[in-house]
């Protein structure tokens, strides 16, 4: 099965981490970055679509800036950001030159993805970009995004993209070799996972004990990113960068790595848009009849269901359903405000329409814009 998802993947995301081509001591690494381009153009003539997530903006700007540390500030790692970024494409740009490929850098934010019409406009540039067989570039737009439109890490922006061009494989390539059974530098017997069927909470505990990775990412950042796209039914590869060869190996049947699973039924895009890329603005607490009826039996959740309501929303804004003991069972779009809500919650709808001009619609929330968490 392992070789199979991985062989025949034809539209590949690769995430290159910044420990793979940057460092605070050396800044940008011409020669790592070289040897990356050349591994890409091999699994491209394999014929692979590939798109590039790339890492190490911001430590190529530290050293360019004469920093000493990385910045704890947003003006400072911006600043960073913006020296590191254009240095960082000039060295893609020159590198995949001399394999004769195009590359065109993208930019994007959390708030770039989370509006419908401009998640769409990313999808048909990405997708016209490699019908013109240019190689994509991609980063989160540091230099422009506050802390309410960032997407946070480029981990976890990988696997966005993954959804939003339907590829078949997400790979996340860093400096270890994947995920162990133990922390391999305490424990001498940990081995290496080659497959993962399903991400379990054990899987996500070993996940959050490892902290081999530089960067702002970590082990447990790519599991959350293979779960997120994984929901979709795109599977994910944890390989190590380091390696010379191991990706154009590795796609090609060779063992390496930690490679997740995706869904056999994968959600659909605008749903998996709704559970992953969009941030909740506010909270409903459900009673236990609500939760059966949504969890159990595909309903809509109606205003009786309802017995509070944390945060300020609008109508349309993405909220979080949660059960009587305060664990999240959905999300979804709501179609009233939080004032409105207020003011209807645990009302049936015959009472709710002798209501001057609140009835706009039966549903708080309709099946077709509820995601079951």
């Amino acid at each position: 099965m392992r070789d199979e998802v991985i062989t025949q993947a034809r539209r590949v995301v690769v995430k290159i981490g910044s420990s793979l081509i940057a460092s605070r001591e050396t800044g940008l690494s011409a020669e790592r970055l070289e040897r990356l381009a050349k591994e890409i153009a091999e699994i491209r003539a394999q014929g692979r679509e590939v798109l590039v997530v790339s890492s190490g903006a911001v430590v190529s700007g530290i050293k360019k800036l004469g920093l000493r540390e990385y910045p704890k500030s947003l003006p400072v790692k911006q600043a960073a950001a913006a020296v590191g970024q254009s240095r960082l494409m000039w060295a893609y740009e020159k590198a995949f030159e001399r394999l004769d490929l195009r590359v065109a850098q993208v930019l994007l934010t959390h708030a770039d993805l989370a509006d419908r019409r401009r998640f769409l406009n990313a999808r048909h540039t990405l997708t016209t970009l490699i019908e013109f067989g240019v190689v994509p570039i991609i980063n989160e737009n540091d230099t422009v995004a506050v802390e309410e439109i960032r997407v946070g890490d480029n981990d976890t922006l990988a696997a966005q993209v993954a959804h939003l061009i339907d590829a078949d494989l997400l790979v996340i390539l860093s400096d270890v070799d994947g995920l162990f059974t133990a922390d391999p530098r305490k424990d001498p017997g940990a081995t290496l996972i080659p497959l993962i069927h399903e991400i379990t909470e054990d899987i996500e505990q070993r996940a959050g004990l490892s902290s081999t990775f530089e960067g702002t990412g970590g082990m447990a950042t790519k599991v959350r990113a293979a779960k997120k796209v994984g929901e979709y039914g795109v599977p994910t590869l944890i390989l190590n960068g380091t390696h010379q060869r191991l990706l154009p190996e590795v796609l090609s049947g060779h063992p390496g790595g930690s490679l997740f699973l995706g869904r056999e039924r994968r959600m659909n895009s605008r749903k998996h848009w709704i559970a992953f890329t969009l941030r909740p603005r506010g909270q409903v607490q459900l009673d236990q009849g609500a939760v059966e009826a949504l969890v159990r039996k595909g309903k809509s959740l109606l205003a009786s269901g309802i017995r509070d309501i944390t945060g300020q929303f609008d109508a349309g804004d993405p909220v979080t359903c949660t059960g009587p003991d305060g664990k999240e069972c959905a999300k979804g779009l709501v179609n009233f405000s939080s004032a409105i809500l207020i003011r209807i919650k645990g009302l049936k709808t015959a009472d709710i329409q002798k209501i001057p001009g609140l009835q706009e619609y039966e549903e708080v929330i309709h099946r077709d814009n509820l995601v079951i968490l």
